[in-house]
């Protein structure tokens, strides 16, 4: 693969990471990780959640006043349930930062660190030569800091294509703008947080 080639591919890599957010590119690969590996610990916190909801829909349905036995024995059980749920919450959180660190170094080497490296290997190498006398007095600036006379170096490709991609991401955004917007206002969905439920039993219970 040419230099001029192999540079552009990792500025566009980068900013490719960029454009869609290394946090949800991050998540994404969170979740293909952990299906690949068999990881039940998601399976689990699906499934908890899934129970407490039945429960406190349960709950919700009984009086304390009438079936005090069998509200409370059943309120105590969610309590438990809730319990095991936070030491699994906390182990998901736990593995999620170990695999961010990792997640993270790999793309900054891959990245950044990549970039930093052939740019250094090959700071005096000429990327592609432009045609004698092209741009006059200019062309000395194309080849800094260490490239032959006449010729692109690595740093100013680097920049050339970065900025290229920024102009082409700016002229997306405008074009495609609007469009994103609509859909983005059509997909919007209302999200009951689980709390609710448990809330609304506490309140019932009171008013009993």
């Amino acid at each position: 693969m040419s230099l001029l080639l192999t540079i552009f591919l990792l500025t566009f890599i980068t900013q490719l990471i960029s454009w869609i957010g290394q946090s949800v590119l991050q998540d994404r690969v969170y979740k293909l990780y952990s299906w690949v590996t068999r990881s039940d610990l998601a399976k689990r916190q699906h499934e908890m959640k899934k129970e407490l909801l039945v429960k406190k829909a349960e709950l919700l349905k009984l009086s304390p006043k009438d079936q005090f036995a069998k509200y409370f024995k059943l309120e105590r059980n969610i309590k438990q349930e809730l319990e095991k749920l936070e030491k699994l919450n906390s182990q998901i959180v736990t593995n999620k930062a170990a695999f961010s660190v990792k997640f993270n170094s790999f793309i900054w080497i891959f990245t950044t660190g990549a970039q930093l490296v052939v740019g250094w290997w090959y700071r005096r190498a000429a990327v592609f030569y432009l045609p004698p006398g092209w741009l006059g007095p200019l062309t000395w600036w194309l080849s800094f800091p260490f490239a032959p006379k006449g010729s692109v170096s690595v740093g100013v490709w680097q920049m050339a294509c970065r900025r290229v991609l920024l102009v082409c991401e700016r002229l997306v955004r405008d074009l495609a703008g609007p469009y994103w917007q609509q859909s983005s206002g059509e997909d919007e969905t209302v999200t009951i947080d689980e709390s609710v439920i448990g809330t609304s039993s506490d309140e019932k219970a009171k008013s009993s």
